[in-house]
């Protein structure tokens, strides 16, 4: 079966399981034990057949006109992202499997851009969530996670449980949704970061199943500052125009906040490194507020 027509089924059984009667409006009836709605409801809801919703949902059948689409997000009330992701899973043709492209080209321009914004860590992300490319800041604060070639995904997947905190669950959720959103089923790179992780951690098993398909906006992101501890950006996803695909991720903090401060401190190291003369005064007013990163 192409893998196209299986991630239809995939998505069309998920969200069928999630809804409740009483979600679309029906009444529940006396010793129902379906979980989710039956298919007869949904084809009722999306004004199809009952055998071509089957079809559907075996994969075999075909692919829906835009028409059908827009009845099925509605009978399953889908939102805009969840929409996009169907429209565009049903609307794919079965093609020859690509090589994955680790080191895709980044934009000139985009590089420049985010190399000049010395006050905010700013990274480049592909579809599979890749980093591809960073500027010196976003480096000095990762400690290695926003270094090219690092994953996203892969990455938070590999916190040990027992260093996870309260926001991990909410995190994996949201690289989760967007790989699905964002990525390609025939491409290889995302077929073995799924693969691999499908293997070894039951948590992604149970987040992946959820079918969650939604473009990242905003959200938060937790590093390893040494003197710091765990500290915890804020940070935005803005798409770069273009068929690469490509987001820039960029961390900030509220002024006065611990993550405010981390920023403004490694910063200020970074220009003292360089023998400025801005970079060693901020350093020095930042040491007066944490004298421990002085010994760091």
């Amino acid at each position: 079966m192409p893998i196209q027509h299986t991630l239809v089924s995939q998505f069309l059984r998920a969200h069928r399981d999630a809804l409740q009667p009483e979600d679309v409006g029906l009444p529940r009836s006396a010793g129902r034990r379906v979980c989710g709605l039956r298919r007869e409801e949904v084809a009722s809801l999306a004004c199809i057949s009952l055998e071509y919703y089957l079809r559907l949902e075996q994969g075999i059948g075909g692919y829906p006109s835009d028409r059908v689409v827009t009845s099925l997000a509605q009978a399953l009330l889908l939102d805009d992202d969840e929409v996009d992701y169907l429209r565009r899973i049903v609307r794919q043709q079965a093609r020859v499997v690509r090589a994955p492209v680790m080191s895709e080209l980044v934009d000139a321009g985009v590089s420049d851009v985010i190399n000049q914004w010395e006050g905010s860590p700013a990274i480049v992300l592909d579809r599979n969530q890749d980093v591809v490319a960073a500027n010196s800041l976003a480096r000095e604060l990762g400690g290695g996670s926003f270094d090219p070639g690092q994953n996203r995904v892969l990455a938070t997947f590999s916190v040990p449980p027992r260093h996870r905190r309260p926001q991990w669950e909410a995190t994996a959720r949201s690289v989760v949704a967007a790989l699905r959103f964002h990525g390609d089923a025939d491409d290889l790179r995302m077929q073995r970061i799924v693969g691999k992780l499908w293997g070894s951690s039951s948590d992604f098993r149970r987040i992946w199943a959820l079918q969650d398909a939604r473009a990242q906006s905003a959200g938060s992101v937790e590093c390893y500052i040494e003197t710091f501890g765990r500290v915890d950006f804020r940070c935005q996803f803005l798409a770069v125009p273009g068929i690469s695909h490509h987001v820039v991720m960029v961390l900030f903090a509220d002024p006065g906040s611990v993550a405010g401060d981390t920023i403004e401190l490694v910063g200020a190291r970074k220009g003292a490194d360089y023998g400025e003369d801005s970079g060693a005064g901020a350093l020095s007013s930042r040491y007066e507020k944490y004298p421990q990163a002085a010994l760091a």
